[in-house]
């Protein structure tokens, strides 16, 4: 190696060092062979004990197939993905990740490796995206209101003549008939009101959160039994919430009961109810000064993520027989509330986290 190669190498050390993005430098199999300040601070490692380790090793669980990394040694084109997630010693991150080939000289010759940017994506983006999927969300639930109530009329309609008919049939045995019209139109009508969900909070009055809490946990418990273990972390100093605490308990129910539903078929199956209060939260654009977190935590197999941006739609659903309306309607009434629920999930962990701001009264 020429003196020349060696200051070259000094000064993209010495760029790549001063750089605010984590940068990575990969062989064909993902292998890291340098790693710069910012990625140590990244994966909370030194580069001496990132050297040498697979990158799958380093990321828990990762939004994008990694194996799209090594794309750019046979295209020779650098490859962009501005919304992935990557899961780094148990916490997620929101990132932008870019890969490019790059000739390196070695002692044994030039060698194609990747150079791997990660950069994160700061919180006026996260911000965002949270609006956005948030105002795509209700705009899919007034579209679905409106049908609803399209629905509803004709079936009221429907029911009233078949009701009519059965009195006018000169044969008794052919109201069995009707009756089914009528049972049918009702079970409709029923799926209507569902779908429409509570359209306004009743009565709020100062609540204690670990009652509401404790009251859907004790129903969880009475129809799963010893299938699942729910585990509490309660904030003992949490103030009262003023709330409808019907509505917030059968929000909470619906979380996480469709966690126990989930993991009653698998062994070790944990729900971890977890409450904090967090100062300074920002929910949907507004800024509370006093908020409760509620984490609903299982171990389950995760969310598949092709449905973790509709999760909270009517009618959709990631568990088999799922009607698709219990998120739906705990969004709903958690909204009425002004607050929000996020969710964040990979195998082995699913959080489910509900936002209320504390009003003092």
């Amino acid at each position: 190696m020429t003196n020349h190669t060696i200051q070259s190498d000094d000064l993209i050390a010495t760029i790549l060092g001063n750089m605010v993005t984590a940068t990575l430098l990969l062989d064909e199999k993902l292998t890291v062979h340098y790693a710069n300040p910012a990625a140590e601070q990244l994966f909370s490692q030194s580069a001496k004990r990132l050297f040498n380790t697979a990158l799958s090793q380093l990321i828990q669980h990762a939004s994008m197939d990694l194996a799209l990394f090594t794309q750019p040694l046979q295209s020779g084109q650098s490859i962009t993905d501005s919304d992935v997630t990557f899961v780094i010693n148990g916490k997620p991150m929101l990132l932008e990740v870019t890969a490019s080939p790059l000739s390196v000289q070695s002692q044994h010759g030039q060698r194609l490796m990747l150079l791997v940017e990660i950069r994160k994506i700061d919180s006026q983006r996260r911000l965002s995206q949270e609006l956005n999927q948030h105002a795509q969300q209700q705009a899919a639930k007034l579209l679905v209101r409106g049908l609803a109530h399209e629905i509803k009329n004709p079936l009221g309609g429907l029911r009233g003549a078949a009701q009519l008919l059965g009195r006018m049939l000169p044969d008794p045995n052919l109201n069995e008939y009707t009756q089914i019209i009528i049972e049918q139109a009702d079970r409709l009508r029923a799926l209507v009101d569902r779908l429409l969900g509570p359209q306004k909070p009743g009565k709020k009055i100062p609540v204690n959160l670990h009652e509401v809490l404790e009251k859907a946990r004790q129903l969880v418990e009475l129809e799963f039994g010893n299938q699942v273990l729910i585990e509490r972390d309660y904030d003992p100093s949490m103030p009262n919430i003023v709330m409808d605490a019907d509505q917030v308990e059968q929000a909470f129910l619906n979380i996480t009961s469709n966690a126990a539903q989930i993991l009653a078929s698998q062994p070790d199956g944990t729900i971890t109810i977890k409450t904090r209060t967090v100062y300074q939260a920002n929910i949907h654009g507004h800024r509370h000064k006093l908020v409760a977190r509620i984490e609903i935590i299982d171990n389950g197999p995760g969310i598949p993520s092709e449905l973790q941006d509709t999760l909270f739609y009517p009618m959709v659903s990631g568990r088999e027989g799922g009607t698709g309306l219990g998120l739906s309607i705990s969004q709903n009434i958690i909204d009425q509330h002004n607050g929000k629920i996020d969710v964040e999930s990979w195998p082995g962990h699913t959080v489910f986290t509900i936002y209320l701001p504390i009003q003092t009264v």
